[in-house]
């Protein structure tokens, strides 16, 4: 019997949303089950692509260019979302895996990388087994109605605020 999959959204100004959806796709892993890790905006090399070489049924893809957090994206970091944004959507409909994580989505849509009724689409139209994670600040509205499971991560205290930059294997 095919099990439902569930729309999680992880959002918050607290760390460990990612952290969070990685986790789950470990423990997805664990049990068997095949795992797509896409990240919007990112394209730097964190610690977390290396899980390619350790772990099976697990892949990973960035569709982002550096980091353009600190200033506006251009013309590139659109085209390379939007091509994401379409990957996400044939990955999705393949029926390939049954864990897709589109991690950073919700930073991709509050800098209007695509529209939110292109995502919305695309959720709703997924085969119903396949388990989607929506992680990143500032979930749109209209993410959070559709989703079965929200968490938000609320920051109350942060060494960020005392001067400690990203550690590799704990923040990249």
């Amino acid at each position: 019997m095919e099990q439902k999959g569930y729309i999680h959204v992880y959002t918050g100004n607290g760390k460990g949303k990612t952290t969070a959806a990685l986790g789950l796709s470990l423990r997805a892993v664990c049990a068997g089950k095949k795992v797509f890790f896409g990240q919007f905006v990112k394209g730097m090399k964190y610690s977390e692509v290396k899980a390619l070489e350790y772990l099976p049924n697990f892949e990973m893809e960035q569709f982002g260019l550096n980091c353009f957090i600190y200033n506006e994206p251009n013309r590139d970091d659109i085209e390379v979302a939007r091509k994401g944004l379409q990957r996400i959507k044939d990955i999705i409909n393949s029926g390939e895996y049954d864990v897709v994580v589109l991690d950073e989505v919700n930073i991709a849509l509050y800098y209007k990388l695509f529209d939110v009724d292109e995502v919305l689409e695309i959720l709703k139209n997924r085969p119903k087994n396949i388990e989607v994670i929506c992680t990143g600040r500032f979930a749109k509205e209209e993410l959070i109605e559709i989703a079965d499971l929200v968490t938000e991560m609320k920051e109350v205290k942060h060494y960020y605020n005392e001067g400690v930059m990203a550690r590799e294997g704990i923040e990249c």
